[in-house]
């Protein structure tokens, strides 16, 4: 019996990456571990730790599939891997002779978005961009606005700190951030936090729901109307102004148009101060919860406000990461260990470790992620770059994850090819042409580039399973076929790409690298602007200020107010609720919806609070109407008396499943989503989603 240990770790979207080790005895890896690291904080899940069943899966598809039936029907027929290059071949070379390399577009997702070779987003753009140019979908689903706000802030993304450096925090503002589930881009937060909190640092989550993370490591949890963090930061900043307790001399030195701000929230703009009695109409905190916490924060030098992406996946997510910034900079949190910027809460360069090039990117045309849909059906006649002809999905769910699933089902439908790799019949894999069965991290070698300053080597732990192959090899032999193999692949095979990298890179010693399965970056304890913050005048930002743009010209240009503004939306007395729909514990988007482990400990039902059921009849278990503008579920409820009122919770990721009156069964919560984005960063809103809920009939 052979038996050893290799070092591994997770390709997938949470963004922290974790150093494992996969036990492998007989050529089977036959269970996943922490790797010892000498760092106690390091900590894998079980998303982890049970990767080996997305490997051995008994519906892992496992050889290429040709469609048969209708799109969307699962009508498919087992094909040899050269047929079916084949036949993608001529589909991609027919349809670049009728209407130019632009009109496929390549769904580049996140199903392997950490590795630095066997990148499913990167692999994409490489292979489209020497095919001839693509159209570019730029900024992501998870982060555009806060992406968006950062440059004109800050001028700069690298704007976040590193976790080591909240051993310092007198208070740790967690607002959206479930750092227990969705880690935050960091493996090693939690633990963090729960030391510092052990040690006397004050923790308060805000969110609409009482998470993971506030149950576990919450000194107090702030229930919070989904969509109205603005309104209640601006009366946060009201209190801190208006009690004297503004650093006045820190929002001199580092922030422009400060006063311009301090004069709409207290009322001289306007006449209509934004105050904790105004607030909490908007929010549902009550004035005196705002007023204490104000206090509290204001004397907690240092503090650290670490906003999550789910507040700015809203309509008007944009404002609260910018009053996120004015509440630091108000209090002088900003650059300073224990502190934060308010923006990208740990968004800062990884060890020097080159990226998988893609030549030519910057000249290629671009659109907004969250529009792709739109560009599909409208094409140049509705102002986009291209008239789409065929999709070409690698590691990708877009008929999941993309918000209005309807819509994205009519784009589908209105292309000539659509081409999927993926381990699994997914939703979209289904509504696909031909389907080529890619693998998984633990047959590949790579590096995967995670959170807290590290890189982690993955080694191959067992091979591919019969009948699959590596993206990169699906790729080169697709450029092959195509006439621009060696531009692609420059003749380098996957591990030649490898070693390539790693040599360029700043690890030393590669084959202790190896052997540990972890490189650590040098510093532990950066904080991101502290050079500004130290000497403004000479190390300014990369914004016309050379400060901190409080107020920008930039974003009036956007069609935005200049100084951060509470926006309010419309309401729509037919649609009352407000559904949110957070990260799942065991999945990774939708990644592990169809396996059985996951599905037995997921909650898979619509979380209400239990007045707003009480008024519509519901209890427990009775099924329900989930009604948007968009679309229509039925699913079970759970009452909840840990929910905000006028809030609702499904988990996103579950997989969608219609029956033939186009009524949502599966689950999948972008059945309700609106793909019309927020402004100015034409980001995701899928927390701004108006529900109404109902006893099915």
């Amino acid at each position: 019996m052979r038996f050893k240990r290799v070092p591994i770790s997770c390709d997938r979207d949470c963004g922290g990456g974790c150093p494992l080790t996969a036990h492998v005895r007989d050529g089977q890896v036959v269970k996943i571990t922490d790797r010892p690291s000498g760092d106690r904080h390091f900590r894998g899940c079980l998303r982890g730790y049970r990767l080996h069943d997305t490997a051995y899966a008994p519906d892992r598809i496992r050889t290429p599939l040709l469609r048969t039936g209708a799109r969307g029907s699962g009508a498919f027929q087992a094909v040899s891997w050269s047929a079916a290059l084949d036949r993608v071949a001529a589909g991609l070379a027919t349809l670049k002779q009728r209407h130019g390399s632009l009109s496929v577009l390549p769904h580049c997702g996140s199903g392997s978005c950490r590795a630095a070779v066997h990148n499913t987003s990167r692999l994409a753009r490489r292979f489209f961009s020497a095919w001839g140019g693509f159209v570019d979908p730029c900024d992501s689903y998870s982060s555009a606005a806060a992406d968006y706000t950062a440059r004109r802030l800050f001028g700069t993304p690298w704007v976040g700190i590193d976790p080591d450096t909240l051993d310092r925090s007198r208070m740790i503002l967690l607002w959206g951030a479930n750092i227990c589930t969705a880690r935050l881009f960091s493996s090693r937060l939690e633990s963090i936090v729960a030391r510092a909190r052990a040690s006397g640092t004050r923790v308060v989550v805000i969110d609409p729901r009482r998470s993971r993370t506030a149950a576990r490591l919450a000194d107090q949890w702030i229930a919070i109307r989904p969509g109205t963090d603005s309104a209640m930061m601006a009366a946060l900043l009201y209190v801190i102004i208006s009690e004297g307790l503004l650093d006045r001399t820190f929002v001199a030195r580092t922030t422009s148009g400060f006063e311009a701000l301090i004069d709409t929230i207290t009322g001289a703009a306007d006449g209509r101060p934004q105050n904790p009695e105004w607030a909490a109409r908007i929010c549902g905190v009550p004035a005196a919860t705002i007023v204490a916490l104000a206090r509290r924060y204001a004397a907690a030098k240092p503090a650290a406000l670490l906003p999550g992406l789910s507040i700015q996946r809203v309509v008007g997510g944009e404002e609260n990461y910018r009053f996120a910034t004015a509440l630091q900079a108000a209090t002088g949190n900003i650059g300073v260990e224990g502190g934060s910027s308010g923006g990208a809460a740990f968004k800062l360069p990884g060890p020097d470790f080159p990226d998988l090039p893609v030549p030519g990117r910057e000249h290629l045309p671009t659109i907004p992620v969250y529009r792709w849909a739109d560009m599909v059906l409208r094409g140049r006649n509705g102002g986009y770059p291209a008239d789409i002809k065929a999709i070409y999905s690698v590691g990708a769910n877009f008929l999941n994850q993309g918000s209005d699933i309807a819509k994205n089902i009519r784009a589908f439908q209105a292309v000539d090819l659509v081409v999927t790799h993926d381990l699994f019949m997914t939703p979209t894999a289904r509504f696909s042409d031909v389907i080529l069965p890619a693998t998984t991290s633990l047959e590949r070698e790579d590096v995967m580039v995670g959170g807290d300053n590290c890189l982690f080597y993955s080694s191959q732990a067992i091979d591919p399973i019969t009948g699959t192959r590596h993206d990169y090899d699906i790729l080169c032999a697709l450029a092959e076929r195509l006439g621009f193999g060696p531009a692609f692949s420059q003749g380098r095979t996957a591990k030649q790409w490898l070693d390539a990298l790693m040599s360029r890179s700043e690890i030393g010693d590669i084959e202790d690298f190896k052997r540990t399965g972890l490189y650590m970056g040098r510093d532990r304890r950066r904080v991101g602007l502290q050079a500004f913050v130290e000497n403004p005048q000479g190390a300014p930002l990369n914004t016309p200020s050379g400060k901190i743009d409080i107020r920008s010209q930039a974003w009036a240009k956007d069609g935005a107010a200049p100084i951060p503004t509470v926006r309010s939306r419309p309401t729509d007395r037919r649609y009352p609720l407000t559904l949110i729909t957070p990260h799942a514990r065991f999945r990774i988007n939708s990644q592990n919806s169809n396996l059985k482990w996951a599905r037995r400990l997921l909650n898979r039902t619509l979380w209400m609070n239990a007045d707003d059921a009480a008024r519509r009849g519901l209890e427990t278990g009775d099924r329900v109407h989930v009604q948007s503008r968009q679309g229509v579920m039925e699913i079970a409820v759970t009452l909840n008396t840990h929910i905000a009122p006028g809030c609702v919770v499904l988990f996103q990721g579950d997989w969608t499943v219609r029956d033939a009156q186009g009524v949502e069964t599966g689950g999948s919560a972008n059945s309700l989503t609106s793909s019309v984005p927020t402004f100015p960063s034409q980001g995701s809103r899928t927390h701004s989603t108006d529900v109404e809920v109902t006893a099915a009939g």
